[in-house]
């Protein structure tokens, strides 16, 4: 599956990083990165279900490819929110639904950071995607 340019800029700096410092430092400056969301877009019904943090995500599909907007509370779910928003920026939705989330952030080099509770919150992220794809 191709890379967004903005994906493959991500994976060069994380890929010259190095050690956990710099990688947490990328992370957060990735994170401040993100568009910010209205309070209007900060609404129940865009809140993401399975974070311990509070997460939002916006979907819109253009020309067949989907565009995300995500927001967080938390500083390096954020970091980690923008990371897969350019994984996922462009993508159709058979190559949303086939997308290899922990090989992405193994690729970055920040798997062995991903805890359990960040793991499964950027799973819910993904599903929540899948399912905004999927019409639901």
């Amino acid at each position: 599956m191709k890379l967004s340019d903005n994906a493959q800029n991500a994976l060069l700096s994380f890929e010259q990083a190095t050690g956990w410092e710099q990688r947490a430092r990328l992370l957060m400056q990735w994170g401040e990165r993100l568009a910010p969301l209205s309070d209007a877009q900060k609404s129940e019904s865009n809140r993401v279900h399975g974070c311990e943090s509070q997460v939002w995500l916006v979907a819109e599909q253009e020309d067949g490819l989907w565009r995300f907007k995500g927001a967080s509370d938390a500083r390096i779910i954020r970091g980690l929110l923008a990371l897969l928003l350019v994984r996922v920026e462009g993508l159709t939705n058979a190559e949303l639904q086939q997308l290899d989330l922990p090989g992405w952030f193994n690729q970055l080099g920040l798997g062995r950071q991903l805890s359990p509770s960040r793991s499964n919150g950027l799973n819910a992220v993904l599903q929540r995607m899948a399912q905004l794809a999927a019409g639901n």
